[in-house]
Order: C-alpha cells, then structure tokens, then sequence
C-alpha cells in the first residue's frame, strides 16, 4: 500500500454524494488503462471516504446504490476512471514534465524534416510545443498524445512520421560487430550475402534514428562500411 503522505485523493460525485479514495498517483494511468487489477495494493487505505481528509466514510448503502457493490476493489476502480484526481502543484508538474519529455522522445525518433530530410532535435520539438503551448495531460499515456502533439507543432516547424531505409554494404567481420545495431534500430528488410563474403543489406527504421544509426555503426566499424540513404 502506499502510504499517507505520497497518496492523493481520487473524488467522485454521483447521486448528490461524494466518494473519496486515498490512491498513489503514479498508478493512476496503469488503473484506468486497465493494467492493474488489484487496486487495494495501490491505496492508503481499503476505504471508501466522503471526506478523506476527515476520515469520514461513505455509507455502504449509498456505495451499493451507485456502484452496484460494496466491493472497494471495484468501487475504487470506478472512482479513478469516471472520477478526478487531486493533484498537488507540485506533483501535477513533475508528471507533466516526465510524459513530457516520453512525448519528445517518441516524436524524436519517428519524425523528420521533409524539407532536409533529417532529425529534428528534440530540444527544437520540445521548444515548438512550448510555442503551440501544448498542454500535457499527466495521466494519459504518452503514446496516446504524440499526435495531438504533432498536429499543434506542424504549424511551427516541418515534421512528419516517416520510415527510412539504408542500404548498408559491410565485411563479414564488421557485420558481426553491427548486427546488434542493426536490429536494435530497425528491421532488416532485405539481404544478401556476396561471393567474397561481404554482406549487403537493406535496413528500414524510424526516420529520426537514422543520425544516431549511422553514427554508431560508423565507429563501431571504424569507417570500415558503405551506407547509402535510399529514396522511398
């Protein structure tokens, strides 16, 4: 359970009433996702309040005539997926700014400028969201933002999700060394192994990958490599 101090009030008004719990805020997004089942492990206490802060609990009674049962697992779970939660300033900005910086590491590494044809860096894309003044919500999960993050910033900066695929032309010696790169950034799509032992390939990948790609397989291999940008 998690304790007093680091739990936050999750409220619900139905019925002319209000049921409280007392819920750790970090698992709210996993509840209403529904990748927690049990609940009770997650609060301060396996209560249902009217006034947490008083410690005035609700009537079983009216939580049957609302909820449909008493249970507090189930309850609980309603509470957090219809209901609010009651964040502190403080925790509010620490978790906006963690889904923050996931929401500009994504779009990092799927977008690119269509007009260069490279990688945004993602202090300019954290910079255009500041620009578009995105709002953040902290307990929707990040994947189900990126979007919305990029529709407000297209109008600041050139950005599209695009895949790019690299043609990569090494020794058999040096693919050895950079295979776990290759399949660690994208998916090789094509290959071939040539009569002097030599190994061509074509690997595709998020756009925004293909810098730090290239980079690594280019030390690895000690320049000891062809790579060429293909065309889509």
């Amino acid at each position: 359970m998690v304790s007093l101090d680091d739990a936050v009030i999750a409220r619900l008004e139905s019925h002319g009433e209000r049921f409280e719990i007392l819920i750790d805020p970090d698992a709210v997004e996993d509840i209403r996702e529904g990748r927690i089942e049990d609940v009770l492990q997650y609060m301060a206490a396996e209560e249902v309040f009217r006034d947490a802060h008083k410690g005035d609990r609700a009537s079983e009674d009216m939580i049957k005539k609302v909820f449909g049962t008493t249970d507090v697992n189930e309850v609980a779970r309603a509470i957090i997926g219809k209901g609010d939660v009651q964040l502190t300033t403080d925790q509010r900005r620490k978790m906006q700014e963690e889904k923050k910086r996931q929401i500009v590491a994504e779009i990092a590494r799927n977008a690119i400028n269509p007009q260069t044809r490279t990688p945004h860096p993602p202090s300019r894309i954290e910079a255009a969201m500041e620009e578009a003044h995105v709002h953040i919500d902290p307990f929707k999960a990040a994947d189900k933002q990126v979007q919305t993050v990029l529709n407000a910033i297209k109008p600041i900066i050139p950005i599209r999700f695009e895949k790019v695929r690299i043609a990569v032309h090494a020794s058999g010696d040096v693919y050895g060394k950079i295979y776990g790169d290759i399949v660690s950034y994208g998916t090789i799509i094509k290959e071939e192994w040539q009569p002097n032992g030599s190994w061509i390939g074509v690997v595709e990948m998020p756009a925004g990958l293909q810098v730090e790609f290239l980079d690594k397989i280019g030390k690895k291999s000690k320049g000891e490599i062809e790579t060429k940008i293909l065309n889509n």
